[in-house]
């Protein structure tokens, strides 16, 4: 089990500084009409950009493992709750396994902590 853990957690955390660094590059016209149907405005990117990269390096410290797990499926959970309430059920079922990572990662534990 610690091995699936910390591929999970690896890939957690790539997906998740990857995401907030992709706040920081310009859109192409699919993600800005994305981003524009679920109420986002391009001044608040940047701050999910830090928020994100925060949260990836975060998983890394066991310390900070729970919170960092915990603020990322709070986040998945808000971007399905405004795919939502903009219409986009593919959006939001997109989502759920992305949701269901940090959950795991929640359950399985740390997996560096010998």
């Amino acid at each position: 089990m610690r091995i699936v853990a910390i591929i999970l957690l690896l890939v957690s955390a790539f997906l998740s500084v990857k995401h907030g660094w992709d706040a920081f590059r310009p859109a192409n016209v699919e993600q800005s009409k994305m981003i524009a149907d679920l109420g986002i405005s391009s001044s608040v990117l940047p701050y999910f950009g830090v928020f994100s990269i925060i949260i990836g390096l975060m998983l890394f410290f066991p310390q900070t493992f729970f919170t960092g797990n915990l603020l990322q499926a709070i986040t998945i959970v808000l971007i399905m709750a405004l795919a939502l309430r903009g219409g986009h059920y593919k959006i939001a079922l997109i989502e759920i396994p992305f949701l269901l990572m940090p959950l795991l990662l929640i359950w399985l534990k740390y997996p560096f902590k010998f």
